[in-house]
């Protein structure tokens, strides 16, 4: 029968409060579960997700418990999970993750699993995060692009204080250094001079902030290199002995840089047939524009 809220409230409280004794008092442990069937039944998410579990007879993060129902009944369990993940719980999708991964799952499936993990990792769930960018990062090899989406994860789990997505961030990129030559440069530039060449000051300005060479501030096509999160500096198309690599986002400060210099090359073709030209073209531009530019530009 439908339940009212004020039924629904007292039973989740119930159930909350049940929950902290049954450790202490086993007798405890029935009452428990008939209140949990009763505010599943009637639609509270945190019961939904507590029944799943004690029908898989694991714990959040997907280990074996010792107390719980006697033959673990994974259908039933995963029909509860989802009425709470669908109704806003990431844990809910996390713990489905970990049942679609279990051995003893007959219908044990790793891209049904890494499905629901990113469910959870999308609704903030941070050991989520976590997973999805270490598993990004185990496939780069596979796509080149991996290791974008890795950052994006690992970047939204730092955040919330992982200190072990900190330390793979710092494997996967470099946050920005500013660049001396390009600080050089726009130190001795008068504001005409800059004005004169918005394009190539621009390109000065992104090699200050996000720490570019010379080959990489004059040929990066900024549209493509912007992934929002990070800067991937790619420039082998036109320079073969270069790296590609990534530089991370780290500030307001230096995301709104790149948004103000990309607004600039949005409608403009980057590429060696566009208005810039290519490389050579580039470089003996900017080093008529600038005063004393070979010293300057020897790094």
């Amino acid at each position: 029968w439908p339940l009212a809220p004020a039924q629904l409230t007292l039973l989740a409280r119930c159930a909350a409060l049940l929950d902290e004794e049954a450790g202490r008092h086993p007798e405890f442990r029935d009452e428990l579960h008939h209140c949990r069937e009763l505010a599943a039944h009637g639609g509270d998410r945190q019961a939904q997700l507590a029944l799943g579990l004690w029908f898989a007879r694991m714990d959040g993060d997907g280990r074996r418990q010792v107390n719980g129902i006697a033959a673990v009944n994974f259908k039933r369990a995963i029909r509860w999970l989802t009425q709470a993940g669908e109704q806003g719980l990431a844990d809910a999708w996390y713990a489905l993750s970990r049942i679609y991964l279990k051995p003893e799952f007959s219908q044990r499936c790793v891209a049904e699993a890494q499905g629901y993990l990113e469910r959870a990792a999308d609704m903030g769930h941070c050991a989520a995060q976590l997973e999805c960018g270490m598993y990004a990062w185990r496939n780069r090899r596979a796509d080149e692009q991996s290791d974008v989406r890795a950052a994006y994860w690992l970047q939204k789990a730092a955040a919330q204080g992982c200190d072990e997505a900190e330390a793979a961030l710092a494997r996967i990129g470099a946050g920005p250094k500013e660049s001396a030559w390009a600080e050089a440069i726009l130190r001795h530039m008068s504001r005409e001079a800059l004005e004169s060449q918005p394009l190539l000051a621009a390109r000065l300005t992104l090699a200050q902030l996000f720490g570019l060479s010379r080959a990489e501030a004059l040929l990066l096509d900024v549209k493509a290199a912007d992934q929002g999160h990070c800067l991937v500096v790619d420039i082998r198309a036109s320079y073969g002995r270069s790296k590609r690599r990534l530089v991370l986002l780290r500030t307001a400060r230096e995301r709104q840089a790149l948004d103000r210099i990309g607004r600039l090359f949005e409608h403009l073709d980057n590429g060696p047939d566009g208005l810039e030209g290519n490389y050579r073209q580039r470089l003996y531009r900017l080093k008529t524009w600038l005063p004393g530019a070979d010293e300057r530009l020897a790094a």
